[in-house]
């Protein structure tokens, strides 16, 4: 094999590792998502991966409490103004970490839970189920919609020495693509 195919093949696969451990990075990363009628709500379900590095993970076992923010919007685009944005919801959520009984808790809401590990208060950040996010109402029948949704961390509730860190690091942006879906709602049976 000539020097200049070993070269070629070397840089190849150099490329590849780089793109791989790009690929493979802390983050956060839709997994699931449902948008869905139930009774008189709209409501979304949606599981999120999120893996964080060594810096926020350090930061956590501190005792920083940390906010995510799951964003959902609903749009239909008209040809003849700006789109409608029929549903735009916000759902925060708290991880924070008890040192004295090592107990990782996760806020939803009123809703508190527990943890013994960073992995399990994670699952539970990311699991997002029966999140209502609008009244039935709101979609009108046969029009087709374009939802949106995203989850990110919100570097704005952080400690002002901590947001400036966050500043000088992207280890501390962790946020998800905003993943775009189509929903068009059926036709309702109105009375019975």
């Amino acid at each position: 094999m000539s020097f200049f195919k070993k070269l070629i093949l070397l840089c190849s696969l150099f490329w590849l590792c780089a793109t791989t451990a790009f690929a493979l990075a802390d983050g956060i990363k839709l997994r699931q998502i449902q948008f869905e009628s139930i009774e008189q709500n709209w409501v979304t379900n949606a599981s999120y991966q999120i893996d964080f590095p060594n810096e926020l993970t350090e930061v956590v076992k501190k005792g920083i409490t940390l906010h995510f923010v799951t964003e959902l919007n609903v749009t239909r685009g008209r040809w003849y103004w700006f789109e409608e944005k029929p549903i735009s919801a916000v759902k925060y959520i708290k991880l924070s970490y008890q040192p004295l009984i090592q107990v990782y808790r996760v806020n939803v809401g009123a809703l508190t839970l527990s943890a013994n590990t960073l992995e399990e208060a994670l699952v539970q950040v990311g699991a997002i189920a029966g999140w209502q996010v609008a009244d039935l109402s709101v979609l009108d029948n046969g029009r087709v919609y374009e939802g949106s949704v995203r989850m990110r961390l919100d570097l704005s509730k952080l400690p002002k020495p901590f947001q400036i860190n966050a500043l000088n690091s992207k280890e501390w942006n962790l946020s998800s693509d905003w993943h775009v879906f189509e929903i068009n709602p059926k036709t309702r049976l109105i009375g019975k």
